[in-house]
């Protein structure tokens, strides 16, 4: 089989190398998975910079969900089971982590849904509670993780504010249903939120961001708002000033959505089947912006790390070299 590998930690298009592999051998409690598509995340280009929590040993294969086929049949997706990840024709995951793909959604749609879609559920209604009728800040909305948010806050009846980079992102965002788009880079983010609010501010942030996101949040949130930490795409830890916090009575969230799968596997059950739902009804579908063959995975995840992509790209194995479709242009969360 064919099978990205890197072999020495640094950036994605220097350090991943396509090459012939035999097919890995399950472990206990794993499965053999014939790859239909795997959506890339950012995450895939930190495990590539070796920056991930988690550091596979070199060679591996980056990957980090898929939607496949599993040997009785089923078409399922799954987070993969490092390192035989999903930029290959095959892959291995936990037997435990399978769940069935969703009907309403194709092979790309299939895969994106799960870690941005879980992540979005845990972050807006097991941790910040988001009730109808309040107001969802979401930072990066046009991104894979962002777009996911933006959905799920419509569908919890939530008033959505997306902010962007650039006018290209503001169409995304506003083509996924946010009610208010800020472009970042021509906009007040803290002064066009209040205005939009009365002066309230947003009642729940969501933030993949960090750096200059979670400064402009603290500013903007409401009386008894959540701030929902949910990564650092910026490459900015911020420190927060724990004494503002008490100026609004404010509270930050943080979100690691892999511990729900060690310490309250269930829960996953149960959100997968509040995604499947949502999907079936056509309340959520992930923003698949482009989709390429497994020759094209290191471009692909290359512009997913330089930030120049919208929702996800996907890499379909079995969709021929020089293939391709939706947008490359650039056009970022």
């Amino acid at each position: 089989m064919q099978a990205w590998h890197v072999h020495q930690t640094g950036e994605p298009r220097e350090v991943m190398r396509l090459e012939e592999s035999v097919r890995p051998e399950p472990g206990e409690g794993q499965v053999l998975l014939k790859v239909r598509a795997a959506s890339v995340n950012f995450p895939d280009a930190l495990l590539c910079r070796g920056q991930y929590q988690v550091r596979p040993p070199l060679p591996f294969t980056p990957g980090v969900e898929i939607c496949a086929t599993a040997e009785d049949g089923r078409r399922v997706l799954t987070t993969c089971a490092l390192p035989h990840g999903g930029f290959a024709e095959y892959a291995l995951a936990d037997a435990a982590a399978l769940l069935p793909a969703p009907d309403a959604l194709d092979d790309a749609e299939a895969a994106a849904l799960h870690i941005a879609y879980q992540t979005g559920w845990f972050g807006l209604h097991r941790r910040a509670r988001l009730r109808p009728g309040e107001t969802l800040l979401v930072h990066a909305a046009a991104g894979g993780v962002g777009s996911a948010a933006v959905q799920l806050g419509k569908a919890a009846g939530a008033r959505v504010i997306g902010v962007v980079g650039g006018p290209a992102k503001a169409e995304t965002a506003r083509a996924l249903g946010c009610d208010l788009v800020i472009d970042r880079h021509s906009d007040d983010v803290v002064a066009t939120v209040k205005q939009a609010t009365e002066g309230r501010g947003a009642d729940v942030v969501y933030d993949p961001v960090g750096g200059d996101a979670y400064t402009w949040s603290t500013k903007c949130v409401a009386f008894e708002g959540r701030i929902v930490v949910v990564g650092f795409s910026s490459g900015s830890i911020p420190s927060p000033a724990l004494g503002h916090a008490l100026v609004k009575n404010y509270s930050i969230l943080g979100l690691h959505w892999g511990l729900y799968a060690a310490r309250a596997p269930q829960t996953i059950l149960e959100c997968h089947g509040q995604l499947t739902a949502l999907a079936e009804k056509g309340a959520i579908k992930p923003l698949v912006s482009d989709r390429v063959p497994l020759a094209a995975a290191v471009d692909a995840v290359q512009r997913v790390a330089d930030g120049t992509t919208t929702g996800r790209v996907c890499v379909l194995p079995g969709l021929p070299s020089g293939n391709g479709t939706g947008a490359a242009d650039g056009a970022g969360a």
